[in-house]
């Protein structure tokens, strides 16, 4: 909205200078020539404030306004000269003339086609160019110079002053001209193909600009009036560059604007790329929509790639998981980390990313890091649990499978020699260890007391069968409440392997346990003498696993330690109060 209300102004005192300076110099009815005037200068201010309000963050449209009104003041104090008795005020408007053509011929080119340099090396051609500029205003304001009201009399040094400031200030605004008109066909030359079609519009508005700036010098012949060839040439030097940037703008799509239909109609399409919102609202639909982990990758990838206009965009997870959106050519113009990876985009299909492009990208940092987080936290759930179930698998066929083996091997012995009284005990022996070692199995996918008796129930039974000290403490009130099997089952395996660790890595002599529910969260803590350890430095083991299974319900886990001062394990679960 601010861009609005600067801009509009702006605009129609530049398309009021336009209409009226030419008309109060001829008088009413106006010759054609001066409409044609009119007509082909009015496209500057239009697309100034068309690029300012549309593309406020960019600087190109904003110096298109700027020379817009430059052209405009200066024509409205010539017109406004032509009818008065040359007031300095007036004057020094006619001066602004030198701003417009510093501006067209120079910083319009050199800023092309996005309002910045193309590299730091070009900062010495811009403090120069401005520097002749106001060198070459600054000497027609000192001298005075009215076509309309020529002094008479010798010049004052005051004035010779203002005479060789100016002709130094114009001499070197053409050199500065020069040089960047070589510079754009260099960076046209070097362009790739999709900015080479935006360049040559350009390289040809200047060229067709300089060949008017010629036709103006030479049959301009010093009064307010020109001839036909003058005519071209300043139709030229005024609608050469405007009609090169329209040019660019629709046909290739420079700012994100294009022509399209609607309907029977031709209308311009601005913001090519969705907004923020629509991004953001099209993205969280997507992935509540895509279940599978990957999928939600390539939706993230796509959101970024159709959001940015890339080429192609990809996500890459910790672990190295890569999934990329469009065919990856080159390497990444922009990378940005997020919580669990980074999202990696190439180049755009036309014109380099832009301040908006990486406000856009940084808005999806969240939601992105979010998405990959989750898809991350479900493939190590994924690995986990195959994990376990080889583990499992493996259990099963080196324990309990080779002595149900043995016992049937056992028995078919039996039968075929009429086993006495010592061989069945033994064989009933043996039937009971297979019992025994199957129920522990059962019990480290899911014990029974866990399903009979409760969370509490279940880790007293646990800790009971420790070779050290261990005490469970919780609230009376906590043993009797059951809770949803996979809140149960997360907590009890947390706490069994908490106690493990403190067995079997740090030489624990004492175990503390604690249950408790606290508002919304059941909470679980296990407290070791042990050695202890440095988080920063060593893994977590099986409790990594069990966070990523906490944090799927809602959940966390911490561990403290130091070395020598024991270990804190503390995990909580939202639950209902």
């Amino acid at each position: 909205m601010s861009s609005r209300l600067v801009a509009g102004p702006l605009a129609l005192i530049a398309a009021g200078g336009v209409v009226a300076g030419p008309l109060l110099e001829s008088g009413l009815p106006a010759p054609p020539q001066q409409w044609v005037f009119i007509v082909f200068t009015l496209p500057l201010p239009a697309l100034g404030w068309l690029l300012a309000v549309r593309r406020p963050e960019l600087r190109y449209g904003w110096l298109l306004l700027a020379a817009a009104l430059t052209l405009g003041l200066a024509l409205l104090g010539i017109g406004l000269s032509a009818r008065g008795d040359g007031h300095p005020v007036l004057t020094a408007l006619g001066s602004l003339s030198a701003v417009f053509y510093g501006l067209t011929w120079i910083f319009v080119p050199l800023l092309f086609p996005d309002g910045r340099l193309p590299s730091r090396r070009w900062r010495a051609v811009a403090w120069i160019s401005g520097a002749a500029i106001a060198l070459h205003t600054g000497g027609n304001l000192v001298y005075g110079h009215d076509p309309y009201h020529p002094r008479g009399g010798p010049l004052s040094a005051t004035q010779w002053a203002g005479v060789f400031a100016s002709s130094a200030g114009q001499l070197t605004t053409w050199i500065m001209a020069v040089i960047v008109f070589c510079g754009l066909i260099i960076r046209w030359r070097r362009s790739g193909q999709a900015e080479r079609g935006q360049y040559a519009w350009m390289v040809g508005g200047m060229a067709a600009t300089a060949a008017g700036a010629v036709l103006v010098y030479l049959f301009h012949f010093g009064g307010p009036q020109y001839g036909v060839a003058g005519l071209v040439g300043l139709m030229a030097v005024v609608g050469s560059l405007p009609a090169a940037i329209a040019v660019s703008v629709v046909r290739h799509r420079l700012l994100d604007v294009r022509v399209g239909l609607r309907g029977s109609r031709l209308h311009l399409v601005f913001d090519l790329r969705p907004t923020v919102d629509e991004v953001l609202s099209d993205l969280g639909t997507a992935l509540e929509e895509t279940p599978e982990p990957v999928e939600q990758l390539a939706r993230l990838a796509a959101a970024v790639r159709t959001g940015l206009d890339l080429r192609w965009a990809a996500v890459t997870l910790a672990d190295g998981t890569r999934v990329v959106s469009g065919e990856q050519e080159g390497r990444a113009v922009l990378e940005l980390p997020v919580r669990g990876g980074r999202i990696e985009c190439g180049p755009r299909d036309t014109g380099p990313l832009t301040r908006v492009d990486r406000r856009l990208l940084e808005a999806l940092a969240v939601p992105a890091g979010l998405a990959i987080q989750s898809a991350g936290l479900v493939t190590r759930l994924v690995n986990a649990q195959e994990a376990e179930r080889r583990r499992i698998e493996r259990n099963i066929h080196d324990g309990v499978q080779q002595q149900l083996v043995a016992l049937i091997a056992g028995l078919e012995l039996a039968r075929a020699t009429g086993a006495g009284p010592d061989m069945l005990a033994g064989l009933r022996e043996q039937a009971r260890q297979t019992l025994a070692d199957l129920r522990e199995l059962a019990a480290g996918i899911h014990p029974s007391a866990l399903s009979q008796g409760g969370l509490v129930e279940a880790v007293e039974e646990r800790c009971s069968r420790l070779p050290v000290r261990t005490t469970v403490t919780s609230p009376p009130s906590l043993r009797a409440r059951r809770f949803a099997d996979e809140v149960e089952g997360a907590m009890y395996f947390t706490v069994s392997e908490a106690v493990a660790n403190a067995l079997k890595h740090a030489a624990a002599a004492t175990i503390e346990v604690r249950l408790a529910q606290d508002g919304n969260r059941l909470c679980a803590g296990v407290t070791d003498d042990g050695r202890g350890f440095d988080p920063r430095t060593q893994a977590r083991r099986g409790l990594a696993t069990l966070a990523d299974r906490l944090d799927a319900l809602g959940g966390s886990l911490t561990v403290d330690s130091e070395p020598g001062k024991g270990t804190r394990v503390n995990a909580w679960v939202p639950v209902d109060g």
